[in-house]
């Protein structure tokens, strides 16, 4: 995301786009730039029209995507025109110039995400590369009987059925902490639910937002204790945005609650009390964690919002019923946090944590949209007795941001659900602490 690799490409992505139409004859030039301008011009017009058109973030993208969009279409556009005219070496460099202006475009767009934070990460997930802590459900098994304590938590793939949902998912993750394994049978741990974002994979929460390395350091430092963490595929494909509702994109609502949370009891028994279960989401998944919480108090007890909407969003709200739930108002309301939250009334043993990337000034402000939710939301669930603050942290609308509140706020949620040798950590006060801005409301 930083450093001499971002840079370097650029510059050398500028240096061929240049050389492509440098030199040329007046008569090309007059007849073919003209129009591989307008080329450029309309590819990155449409992509921005796209990209606003499906909602996807509130945070506004860099003005390198669009550049850089533009040069791609830009670069075809001199690639096709110039073609025949041209000597080989231009050739060429025509043939470098779009493929690197099309990395330039991506590194733009994880600059915008921080989907890949360094290069290695981005090499483990193209390549598949085992996750932190990978082991199978069979050495599980038998550590498990053996009762023999591994130093850091494991890292479980499993295959969970949809018989209840019929909602078609890819494989999920579980995390086992050291403690796990202490008994036979193992302790009824608390379990925390890990959503990740609109474009996302169950695995992402693992390599990009360094979930495991964060959650074996909290565990470490509360002998081998920490909830036990499955991180779920709300969407079943890496391009389908649910919002974790059932809809015309799948019942993915059901599947974290009739599939998921039965299948975690049985298999690994963790506790089916609804104090000991928690859920945390970033971003598109932070919508769905206070969605999840607010319908389902019988089942969740506290969950972290890292960077939610106010409801489920897939564009404008007549686009998002339209998209979502297949035009029906009424199925949309009745997952809509804010319709939800009233109806209900008053709610008993549910708490909290609303994160905003951005200073104190942001949530007091509402500078942006989740904030803005997050103190409508908090607001609203602490006049129907949801305990709540909302928390702010350094940093944008990305990956790095996410893990960095997850980190923040995990000895909270740890505390709050019943952790052993964990003990319960109050929500934020108003008043300002080092590190951390924030505002509560009870």
């Amino acid at each position: 995301m930083h450093g001499w690799l971002p840079v370097t490409v650029q510059v050398i992505a500028a240096v061929a786009v240049i050389a492509t139409v440098t030199r040329r004859s007046g008569r090309w030039q007059l007849r073919w730039l003209p129009w591989a301008l307008m080329v450029g011009s309309a590819l990155a017009t449409a992509a921005y029209w796209y990209v606003a058109s499906q909602g996807w973030s509130d945070n506004p993208a860099p003005h390198a995507l669009w550049i850089w969009i533009g040069l791609s279409g830009f670069a075809f556009a001199v690639l096709v025109a110039g073609w025949r005219p041209a000597r080989w070496w231009r050739r060429g460099v025509s043939l470098a110039a779009l493929p690197l202006s099309l990395l330039c475009a991506a590194l733009a767009l994880n600059l915008w995400v921080g989907y890949f934070p360094t290069v290695q990460t981005a090499w483990n997930q193209l390549t598949a590369g085992p996750l932190p802590d990978q082991t199978d459900e069979v050495t599980v098994t038998a550590m498990q009987r053996e009762r023999k304590i591994p130093p850091k938590g494991t890292v479980v793939p499993v295959d969970i059925s949809d018989n209840a949902s019929g909602f078609r998912h890819r494989g999920e993750l579980v995390y086992l902490p050291p403690a796990w394994y202490a008994t036979n049978p193992p302790p009824k741990l608390p379990t925390v639910m890990m959503i990740g974002g609109e474009f996302n994979t169950p695995a992402d929460w693992l390599r990009t937002g360094q979930a495991i390395t964060t959650i074996d350091a909290f565990a470490a430092t509360h002998h081998g204790y920490a909830p036990v963490f499955v991180f779920v595929d709300p969407g079943g494909a890496f391009n389908n945005d649910t919002e974790c509702v059932n809809g015309s994109r799948g019942n993915a609502a059901d599947h974290l609650t009739k599939d998921v949370f039965p299948y975690m009891i049985s298999t690994f028994g963790v506790s089916q009390d609804r104090t000991k279960w928690g859920i945390v989401g970033w971003s598109m998944g932070g919508t769905c964690a206070v969605d999840l919480a607010v319908m389902h108090p019988d089942m969740f007890s506290a969950f972290e919002d890292i960077a939610g909407d106010i409801g489920p969003n897939s564009g404008t709200k007549d686009q998002t019923i339209s998209r979502l739930f297949g035009g029906t108002a009424d199925a949309w309301a009745a997952f809509d946090p804010t319709t939800v939250i009233t109806r209900h009334g008053p709610y008993t043993g549910v708490s909290g944590w609303f994160d905003v990337n951005g200073s104190a000034a942001t949530i007091q402000t509402a500078k942006n949209d989740q904030a803005a939710a997050a103190n409508s939301l908090c607001a609203l669930g602490a006049a129907n007795g949801i305990d709540c603050a909302v928390v702010s942290q350094p940093g944008k609308h990305d990956w790095p941001f996410a893990s960095h509140a997850f980190a923040a706020a995990l000895p909270w949620l740890a505390g709050q659900i019943g952790t052993p040798d964990v003990s319960p950590t109050p929500l934020p006060p108003p008043p300002q602490s080092p590190g951390i801005e924030q505002t509560a409301v009870r």
